[in-house]
């Protein structure tokens, strides 16, 4: 999911061709022959590393899942310790990644979503399992309840409206909303 360095190993040269595809062409050119003519490898040795579609989607997804739990986890240890830690983290990550890698890689994120989903919703299992864990370290950072939980609810909304464009808040509306949350954890601004 890093996209500042080529990858050189085929395994994911494939994952990042197929990801390619999804963005570039939409779902319906995910096919195995279209990822490895992107790879640069045959079918036979895309094949080798990936038996079939499902298990290009579920390498994704587990390429994807560690990611965004890599990324959290980052996230959280750079807040400091106590109550409101994991929100703080939420809030940062919602709210503090306007950087053009960070766009980029939520855009592939988006994709590889919406592949999975459009091929079987099961197999985004990972990430709901991911997810469910962040939801329980929210739930357990010692705020009030639904705190941190509006928190997270708030950042996953601005990533489904950049996912689908469907809205970009000007600066001044995400400054308020941060503004907003930051109540939330007793931060004044």
């Amino acid at each position: 999911m890093d996209t500042h360095a080529p990858a050189t190993d085929a395994p994911s040269r494939i994952l990042d061709a197929a990801e390619n595809l999804i963005i570039a062409r939409g779902v319906a050119a995910l096919t195995l022959e279209a990822a490895a003519r992107e790879a640069g490898v045959s079918k036979g040795g895309l094949l080798y590393h990936f038996a079939s579609k499902e298990a290009l989607l579920e390498a994704l997804l587990g390429r994807l899942s560690a990611f965004i739990a890599q990324e959290f986890a980052a996230c959280v240890a750079a807040q400091p310790e106590g109550k409101g830690r994991v929100a703080r983290a939420m809030l940062e990550w919602g709210f503090g990644q306007g950087d053009l890698a960070c766009n980029e890689r939520h855009e592939r994120a988006g994709a590889v979503f919406l592949a999975a989903f459009h091929h079987d919703p099961a197999l985004l299992a990972p990430i709901r399992a991911v997810i469910a864990d962040m939801r329980a370290a929210v739930a357990a950072d010692g705020l009030p309840l639904g705190h941190g939980a509006a928190i997270m609810a708030a950042g996953d909304g601005l990533f489904m409206a950049r996912l689908f464009s469907l809205y970009a808040p000007s600066a001044t509306e995400l400054t308020e909303m941060r503004a907003a949350l930051s109540g939330l954890l007793g931060i004044k601004s």
